[in-house]
């Protein structure tokens, strides 16, 4: 740090010098930043966040815009490697159920009040309060007790081997808050003006539907090494729209890319198109709830094996997405994903062994299934579920009726177990690790949609859960995931991939899984 006040020092005396040389004296009461034109970035956001309450917020728009405004005890790269954050360092005692975290001595708020461990413990004891009612209240269940030492000491304590717990560390649900500012300011704390940041930006202005505006926070310790000025989210919901804003410059970086126009965008805009694989699946969950599909897999197992995958990724998708045979996408730390049995098996075998499943489960062209198959509204879903429809038609026989719904409507029919037979959904990991995906199929867990209860598989995960050493907990882990995949209670169908385009002018961009990337990490460039 004191290197960089040097250099700041030379260049505020070079900028001064040549105000006396160029302008005279009154020509210096303008300031280093605006001598100098602020570097601008501008990206698409997609939906508008619902909150920027890091304890209320859910969606990745929201997250995505979190992390340019705090910094949790651990951060990423741009190329999705753990790195320090507030914390300059950590210990691990030798049970690994000890986590001792040292902040950083120079951290700020934006302020001008120093970071200390005691924000991290109010934070974490307002995301576990009832009366928060926060969407990631469970986030950090395998934690027994936080405490702070001193102001730059905490001690993290777990029920349990953690091995991920790093990895949660980095999400927006367990950045600090500031306690005097949500005192003051109370469910008003996140807005504009008043939500203080411990990252690299503050939160300069929303407008609703429109754009939301960061500023270079001056108070960040490692303000030295963050090159753009502001940073600008727009709202923009349509890809289409997205697209043609980027096309005519005004948008650095899209938050996705239109289906419809994915290949042509291939071919014209080439290295600024960028894919990468991403830790989200999209799936087909079968309520368990109904009798005729809770009555054994091999209906379930007919279904998920008629449902071409390499065909969808290539002719209804096609974007870059790659079939899933697993639960657990490709490419998470410390893991290879068990695949379906029949992930070796040509199509036409695949059909082949549905007819007889089907057959058996009782079901015939004489007496077809009749199956209701639910969406979410998005043309990308309803195309998807065209495709299946036909599918299941072809080479099953069944009946099958398509029921759009809003997602909201959709989630509510989901989690009420009452009309929902077959419907979409999908799940991206909050941190890279197996349990990200895994934990969703345990029978008392929340996101569980489909109703899934194994005792085996809770006693795999369970077993998992209390293994120090790695390679152990890794075993029980895939197990899990096998046992799972064995009584198909969902049809995996695709991974998703990471979709952005980005303008030549940005230099720093990082392809990583978790398709995180932190506007710190950017900076601009003159473009001939």
């Amino acid at each position: 740090m004191k290197v960089s006040g040097i250099l700041y020092g030379m260049k505020y005396l070079r900028l001064l010098l040549v105000c006396f040389a160029l302008s005279g004296i009154n020509a210096c009461s303008r300031s280093d930043e605006a001598a100098e034109p602020a570097s601008v970035l501008d990206r698409g956001v997609g939906t508008e966040p619902e909150s920027l309450d890091a304890h209320k917020a859910s969606s990745t728009q929201a997250a995505d815009i979190l992390r340019d405004i705090g910094e949790g005890l651990v951060s990423y790269t741009a190329t999705g490697e753990l790195m320090a954050g507030a914390a300059e360092s950590w210990d691990v005692s030798d049970d690994l159920l000890t986590y001792t975290f040292h902040l950083r001595q120079g951290a700020k708020w934006s302020n001008g009040d120093a970071v200390t461990a005691a924000h991290f413990v109010f934070a974490v004891n307002r995301l576990i309060d009832p009366a928060t009612a926060a969407f990631y209240a469970e986030f950090l269940a395998d934690v027994s007790g936080l405490e702070a030492i001193d102001d730059h000491t905490l001690v993290i304590q777990l029920q349990q081997p953690t091995a991920y717990l790093l990895s949660l560390l980095t999400h927006p649900a367990t950045f600090p808050m500031h306690p005097g500012s949500v005192a003051e300011h109370g469910d008003s704390f996140a807005r504009p003006g008043n939500l203080l940041s411990n990252g690299a930006y503050i939160l300069e202005e929303w407008v609703p539907g429109s754009v939301i505006t960061l500023r270079r926070n001056t108070q960040y310790w490692n303000n030295a090494n963050t090159d753009i000025d502001k940073v600008r989210y727009h709202v923009l919901t349509q890809a289409a729209t997205e697209f043609s804003r980027y096309r005519t410059g005004e948008i650095d970086i899209t938050s996705s890319v239109p289906p419809d126009s994915f290949k042509q965008i291939k071919e014209e805009f080439q290295d600024q198109l960028r894919v990468a694989p991403q830790q989200n699946i999209y799936y087909y969950g079968y309520n368990l709830s109904k009798p005729f599909l809770a009555g054994g897999p091999a209906l379930r197992q007919a279904l998920s094996m008629a449902i071409d995958r390499e065909l969808l990724v290539e002719k209804v998708t096609g974007r870059g997405e790659t079939p899933a045979y697993s639960w657990v996408p490709p490419g998470v730390d410390n893991y290879e994903p068990p695949l379906l049995s029949y992930a070796a098996l040509t199509q036409a075998e695949r059909n082949r062994t549905a007819q007889t499943l089907y057959a058996e489960a009782g079901y015939s062209a004489a007496k077809p299934l009749q199956l209701e198959l639910r969406y979410n509204t998005s043309d990308t879903h309803r195309r998807i579920a065209l495709a299946v429809q036909s599918m299941w038609r072809d080479v099953l026989g069944l009946e099958v009726t398509l029921v759009n719904e809003e997602f909201q409507v959709l989630l509510a029919n989901i989690r009420g177990r009452e009309l929902t037979e077959v419907f979409r959904s999908s799940w991206l990991g909050d941190y890279n690790d197996a349990h990200a995906f895994l934990s969703v199929m345990q029978s008392q867990n929340a996101s569980n949609l489909t109703g899934y209860a194994s005792k085996e598989y809770d006693g795999l995960m369970l077993r998992a859960a209390g293994q120090a050493d790695h390679s152990a907990r890794r075993l029980f882990l895939e197990e899990a995931e096998r046992v799972m995949l064995a009584a198909h209670p969902v049809i995996p169908l695709y991974f998703y991939v990471g979709e952005h385009l980005v303008n030549p002018r940005v230099a720093g961009w990082g392809d990583n899984v978790l398709d995180y990337h932190y506007s710190q990490h950017l900076s601009l460039k003159a473009v001939e």
